[in-house]
């Protein structure tokens, strides 16, 4: 259930059914591999941060395609009875987007994407939403769909006063940084050092040149994930850790997902940006103590309880 003060946050991404394989180690190239068993989730990062906000008590509207095949239908309803608004989720001719994920004995995986109806979000079909992100009162995007479609949702949020969270991953070579403005942006550190060039390792020594890559492409805030170290934030003032929440991962699929989701229900809330990567450190954290993206993703309370434990 959505909190009364809950924020009306507007979700655009992908939707994927995830095929996951566990094996004992992740193959090399040239490598076959045998695996323990497969697994069959819902997953997509797009439906992966709407998940995980409207978990965390945030009134979520989805915005997204889906085909018109069975899988299509069991995540419209899978969606629906985690409380998240469907309204907006076309159905087109076609097949569901998939990603065949590997998983080894650490919890460390490899991903393959097949867009699938996705392929078919484009800018047109995002500028007919316009009324719609135009009331949000923060817009969370990735980029495993379309740039057009993410560059149009952005413009748009930026023409009507939305805040943006942009969850840049994966890196896409043809986003246009610098054209837009983005109020928070989320990354790995390899995405990181891909897109800005710099080590993150080194950003507190270096800050002058990362506060240098903020202005240049127009992100007030930058937010850098690093597995279990902690996490960076950058802002034009300074360089921030925020301890992780220390886990022994079963699964780290949908980890960052959850991160973004949790991170963007608290942002929309109004909370400072160290408490909002606090609790989004811990939800990403037990997130992975399950298989799979979604089905580890805890609700507000159970992270509420992980955090004072931790005291």
């Amino acid at each position: 259930m959505a909190r009364p003060s809950a924020a009306n946050i507007v979700v655009i991404g992908s939707i994927n059914v995830d095929l996951i394989a566990q094996v004992a180690h992740l193959p090399k190239p040239g490598d076959t591999v045998s695996a323990t068993q497969l697994l069959k989730r819902f997953g997509g990062k797009g439906a992966n941060q709407a998940l995980a906000a409207a978990r965390h008590g945030a009134q979520v509207m989805l915005i997204g395609n889906l085909g018109d095949d069975p899988d299509g239908r069991d995540y419209r309803n899978h969606l629906r009875r985690e409380g998240i608004n469907c309204s907006s989720l076309n159905t087109i001719r076609g097949g569901t987007g998939n990603a065949f994920i590997t998983v080894d004995a650490k919890g460390e995986n490899q991903i393959v994407v097949i867009p699938g109806a996705n392929g078919a979000l484009t800018g047109p079909s995002i500028k007919m939403q316009r009324a719609r992100i135009a009331v949000a009162k923060t817009l969370l995007i990735q980029l495993e769909i379309p740039t057009e479609a993410v560059v149009d949702a952005i413009r748009i949020a930026n023409e009507t006063k939305v805040s943006v969270v942009l969850n840049a991953s994966p890196v896409a070579p043809d986003f246009p940084w610098g054209d837009l403005k983005i109020d928070v942006a989320i990354v790995n550190e390899n995405e990181a050092e891909e897109i800005f060039g710099l080590k993150p390792s080194a950003a507190s020594a270096h800050h002058d040149s990362w506060k240098e890559r903020l202005t240049k492409f127009r992100i007030r805030d930058l937010i850098i994930t690093r597995g279990a170290q902690p996490t960076l934030l950058i802002t034009k003032a300074a360089v921030a850790e925020v301890p992780t929440h220390p886990i022994t991962p079963v699964d780290t699929v949908g980890a960052g997902d959850t991160f973004a989701g949790a991170f963007v229900t608290h942002f929309a809330e109004g909370t400072d940006l160290p408490e909002c990567i606090r609790w989004a450190n811990a939800a990403a954290a037990l997130s992975t103590l399950k298989s799979g993206a979604q089905e580890g993703v805890p609700h507000r309370g159970d992270v509420q309880s992980a955090l004072t434990k931790a005291k």
